[in-house]
């Protein structure tokens, strides 16, 4: 997906480029296509969420008790709180960190290929220098989704405020901190997402390769081209090596980004501070809470959004 088809012949069966695909025809599907994907893995984020922003003397400590909580005061529609904030920003957001994706992608590889590299390293330099751009692109419009949908998430759990929807939730934020309250975290999210999505992008590039080497695949111009259920069993293990890798390297950041967005303005955290009883109520540990639905979300979103991703440029491709 990273390198132009001329740079490994077999594997760029599976390439299509920035500039070969209908970009009317992309933003539409897509928007569909990724919205599918969130219905489906939503309810992570907001377990991960509860996990996150738990007290010390919540009873709910772990992801199954988090989730028999919901099911038992707010029934099935409890795992999607917040979900119609989220898939609002989210095409935007979306839309902007996918042109600045593949854009960065094609300018990096070009910016790369004079060092003589090896393929993976090649894949891994470009794929993150690209999804460290798009991110900082996408920040813009996702932090704001962000503060609002989790404090959606966890209404009246472990003594937060209740609301009445998305724009209640802006309406009191905009009224006791001013816009830049619909920002709060916005350094920490450029800090966690920024490297998250550098990490993410370096790992699925370049573990394709890798794989792809393994396969025998890649400058053997005499080998038949991969068949498209290998395509897609790479790409697939490829996202769940890029989503495990990303979640435990950026989890700590996470946690606290989290905490920071879902308290009161009265309260007013600092960083430090929230670091400081994190580490006071479960030790270093603690800077970990959520990571096991973190894991499981980024990768089975990473997985689930790449195969997602990689069948919509096929399907909007020019010369299909």
């Amino acid at each position: 997906m990273e390198a132009p088809s001329s740079r490994v012949p077999s594997f760029g069966q599976s390439e299509i480029n920035w500039d070969k695909l209908d970009k009317t025809k992309f933003y539409g599907l897509g928007a569909g296509i990724f919205t599918g994907v969130t219905v489906a893995l939503y309810p992570v984020s907001v377990i991960k969420t509860r996990l996150q922003v738990a007290s010390k003397d919540t009873i709910e400590r772990n992801a199954f008790s988090v989730v028999r909580g919901i099911l038992k005061t707010d029934g099935i529609q409890g795992l999607y709180r917040g979900f119609g904030t989220v898939v609002t920003g989210a095409i935007p957001a979306r839309v902007i960190f996918l042109t600045a994706l593949e854009a960065t992608k094609e300018a990096a590889f070009r910016m790369v290929e004079p060092f003589k590299l090896s393929e993976p390293t090649q894949a891994a330099i470009a794929n993150g220098i690209a999804g460290m751009t798009a991110s900082l692109f996408s920040q813009a419009v996702f932090v704001p989704i962000d503060v609002v949908s989790q404090k959606l998430m966890v209404q009246g759990y472990s003594g937060h405020a209740r609301y009445n929807g998305g724009l209640d939730v802006a309406r009191k934020i905009i009224k006791a901190d001013g816009m830049q309250g619909l920002y709060r975290g916005f350094g920490l999210s450029v800090m966690t997402y920024s490297p998250s999505s550098a990490v993410w992008w370096a790992s699925y590039g370049s573990s394709q390769r890798i794989v792809w080497s393994f396969l025998g695949q890649g400058t053997n111009l005499e080998k038949a081209p991969p068949s498209q259920l290998t395509i897609v069993s790479v790409q697939a293990v490829g996202g769940i090596i890029a989503g495990a890798t990303a979640s435990c390297v950026t989890t700590p950041l996470d946690t606290i980004k989290t905490r920071l967005q879902v308290m009161g303005h009265e309260k007013r955290p600092s960083t430090m501070q929230v670091v400081k009883t994190l580490i006071a109520d479960d030790g270093w540990k603690g800077l970990y809470r959520g990571l096991g639905p973190r894991f499981f979300s980024m990768s089975a979103w990473g997985t689930s959004m790449i195969l997602a991703y990689e069948y919509l440029k096929r399907l909007c491709a020019k010369d299909a």
